[in-house]
């Protein structure tokens, strides 16, 4: 069943139905720059544009061509200076949410918190383990 929902672009009220965030009017002219975006970035000597030299040239918003990217509607193979923002440090990738520094140092911080735990866990278990039993109290 639909909700209904403000527009993200225009604020105006919309079945959201799970498709596309925006209104059906906002969509068709999301359609027609993306259609203008596509036309420019065919042609060879616009393939390797930046972001900043497609929106120079076309006019639409760098966050629709982050959305665009995200959504594989311009794929970085063909087109390889596109991306979007890292959700954590905010430099340009093409996959997953966060670029390839910020998910090397998760991975770090991650190897660095279970050798912490293992090490922690080994002194509870040495520390378990040192009563004697010979010298118990009478």
């Amino acid at each position: 069943m639909a909700e209904v929902r403000n527009c993200s672009s225009c604020g105006e009220f919309f079945n959201y139905t799970g498709i596309r965030d925006v209104c059906y009017k906002c969509a068709q002219n999301e359609e027609e720059m993306y259609q203008i975006v596509y036309r420019f970035l065919r042609k060879r000597e616009n393939r390797a544009a930046t972001i900043e030299r497609i929106v120079e040239a076309t006019g639409v918003s760098e966050e629709l061509l982050h959305k665009w990217v995200r959504k594989n509607r311009l794929q970085p193979a063909v087109f390889p200076n596109l991306g979007y923002p890292c959700d954590n440090c905010g430099h340009l990738t093409n996959s997953g949410k966060l670029c390839s520094k910020c998910q090397n140092e998760i991975k770090k911080d991650l190897r660095t918190f279970e050798a912490a735990k293992e090490f922690r866990d080994n002194i509870t278990k040495a520390e378990r383990g040192t009563y004697l039993a010979s010298e118990r109290k009478k």
